[in-house]
């Protein structure tokens, strides 16, 4: 268990100013409040700005909720760290990171596709999210300093998963966020015209056989 296990995390809403521009809507603060008001209450799950990278860590001795961390104030983290969040199951919620480890950056060729398995329904999630908020969305690979990802083959998959969450339904705790953020930015309900992609890509993809 590492420090932040052992802490209390606390929201900063000392930065909250005016706003002036467009890409000043989409405020970290917002998205805090939307979350604790869908799921504070009913979930015993609280979204908290953290000062360093991501993390899930459920309630315990020391604090008596669980907590949502995701990065430094970035609004596009708080949507993917929730997203995480509304695909892991119960007995997941009571572990930290949900009982799953994570494989740094710089991973090979294999490590990334098992890597990139995993975020499919997530990122799928998080870009929902995005379209409900009106905010731009684009896939995260996150591997740096390791095997050149298929960004293009991932985006695909995300985005067959973004259209079979709209045919079937997204994950309870997701369908609710997705009102929630909805409502609050003015946006039109979800559907398959939202979630567009180049298409030169899918001809180049599906010329390669991918």
């Amino acid at each position: 268990m590492n420090i932040a296990n052992a802490s209390i995390h606390s929201n900063d809403f000392s930065e909250q100013g005016r706003r002036h521009t467009s890409a000043e809507i989409h405020q970290y603060q917002d998205v805090i409040a939307l979350f604790d008001a869908a799921f504070n209450q009913s979930e015993n799950t609280r979204l908290i700005k953290g000062a360093g990278e991501p993390e899930y860590i459920p309630a315990n001795e020391l604090c008596d909720f669980h907590q949502v961390i995701f990065a430094h104030g970035y609004f596009a983290s708080a949507l993917h760290e929730i997203a995480h969040w509304c695909i892991a199951g119960k007995r997941r919620r009571m572990l930290n990171d949900y009982g799953y480890w994570y494989c740094p950056d710089g991973r090979t060729e294999a490590e990334q596709k098992k890597f990139e398995q995993v975020e499919i329904k997530p990122q799928a999630i998080e870009w929902a999210f995005s379209v409900a908020a009106n905010k731009a969305f684009r896939v995260s690979t996150d591997n740096l300093n390791g095997t050149e990802p298929n960004t293009k083959a991932f985006t695909l998959n995300v985005h067959q998963q973004v259209l079979n969450y709209l045919r079937d339904g997204f994950p309870p705790r997701a369908a609710l966020f997705i009102d929630a953020l909805a409502a609050f930015y003015a946006t039109e309900a979800l559907s398959p015209a939202k979630f567009s992609l180049p298409e030169e890509w899918r001809a180049a993809m599906t010329k390669a056989g991918v």
